[in-house]
């Protein structure tokens, strides 16, 4: 049997095959437990919602996602495989990951920074694709209009869309998203979204951090709550996102009402 070397494209995922799986994650950091017993499972096709107060782990646990922290205890498989096996350059090829904060030192013009999203498949077949997939990229996230621009010149807003068009130019299976809504307006919110959304449609699989519950009620086919670094709930939108739950979690009430129009359920604060 020929072994798979990360200059070859990988396979994509069958639909609904899982891509990634954590186990009973632990973290420990400074003597404080930032993940205890977290566990989050993302099949191909859907967008998982990591929800949580602050300080609850959502962060940390993407990052163990990502391979880029490496948790002390529990379980990491990344399509089967454990996470800690991968190689740099392979990982690159199955997940690509989007921070909290895009930060570069040089002026970059905004293109190049999404062309950066390319450098994993560089010697491989799927390289002959890099200007398309980042025409693409940059049209689908509404940046194309600045591609030229000094990326340090640019609106907090406009860096996080260029920032999430380098992780889709990366063409990986796996999306990890951390907070890629935070900057933006509304209307880029939604676009954000969407984009997360199509990937999913198309057979990705999307996990996303966010704050904003009603956000996540109506794009996640799933959410994943988190509290003081474990996972309190874990299910559909209608099984997870409960006043009961909520309020608990949130440490203040909540009233969850379902839209007149979609039924999707909305999240308010009680005032």
């Amino acid at each position: 049997m020929r072994l798979r070397t990360p200059r070859e494209v990988p396979e994509r995922p069958l639909p609904g095959s899982e891509l990634l799986t954590a186990e009973t994650v632990r973290l420990t950091i400074g003597g404080r437990a930032l993940l205890d017993g977290a566990s989050v499972r993302v099949a191909a096709g859907e967008v998982v919602a990591l929800l949580g107060p602050n300080g609850a782990g959502k962060s940390t646990l993407l990052s163990v996602l990502a391979g880029d922290v490496r948790p002390d205890g529990g379980e990491v498989r990344l399509r089967g495989r454990p996470l800690a096996g991968y190689g740099a350059a392979e990982l690159a090829l199955h997940r690509a990951l989007l921070p909290q904060s895009a930060a570069l030192s040089f002026p970059f013009p905004a293109d190049e920074v999404v062309r950066m999203g390319r450098a994993p498949w560089t010697g491989t077949a799927a390289a002959a694709e890099d200007e398309a997939v980042v025409a693409e990229a940059m049209a689908a996230t509404e940046s194309a209009a600045f591609a030229g621009r000094p990326f340090t010149a640019l609106s907090g807003g406009e860096r996080a869309r260029v920032a999430l068009a380098r992780v889709l130019a990366q063409r990986a299976p796996l999306l990890l998203l951390d907070e890629p809504t935070a900057a933006l307006d509304l209307r880029h919110q939604e676009l954000v979204l969407r984009v997360a959304r199509e990937r999913a449609a198309a057979g990705d699989g999307v996990v996303v951090v966010l704050h904003d519950l009603s956000l996540a009620a109506a794009y996640a086919d799933r959410v994943v709550l988190l509290n003081a670094g474990s996972t309190v709930a874990d299910g559909p939108v209608t099984e997870v996102l409960r006043a009961p739950l909520l309020s608990e979690v949130y440490g203040h009430p909540v009233e969850v009402l379902a839209h007149p129009r979609t039924g999707v359920p909305l999240v308010l604060p009680e005032r």
